[in-house]
């Protein structure tokens, strides 16, 4: 399966979230849409830069951000400000992950931040308190 697929079951499920995924890199994007699907009840939508995440906004309200720093055409930091333009995206929290982020930037938004490489015990935690 390839990152940047918008479709999802319209089968309704009780506490199940949407999160979007947004990182560059296909075969880290590909393992934290399996972690997810795997370890929660929630749907994982991929896409590979911001350019498309904010495309795919708009055709699907996520319940939450998970979003690379670095990332191609504009960084995590500004898809997020891009995003919380919209009216219907204001709301939605984030998660940014890398390596090396402005720390300051990602407090001022109130995101919270984790350190690549990811331990999966510590994002499902992450995931499930801010969706809780």
């Amino acid at each position: 399966m390839s990152g940047d697929q918008y479709s999802f079951s319209s089968e309704a499920h009780t506490g199940v979230r949407t999160i979007l995924v947004v990182e560059d890199d296909e075969d880290l994007g590909e393992f934290l849409v399996q972690a997810i699907r795997q370890e929660t009840p929630h749907q994982v939508l991929h896409v590979t830069d911001g350019f498309k995440a904010l495309k795919a906004v708009r055709s699907l309200r996520p319940d939450l951000l998970l979003l690379d720093y670095r990332l191609p055409g504009m960084n995590g930091i500004e898809l997020y400000d891009r995003l919380h333009l919209l009216d219907e995206s204001t709301d939605i929290p984030a998660i940014m992950l890398s390596t090396n982020f402005p720390i300051h930037e990602a407090q001022k938004r109130q995101m919270m931040c984790l350190k690549k490489p990811i331990d999966l015990d510590t994002l499902l935690h992450a995931l499930e308190k801010l969706l809780a």
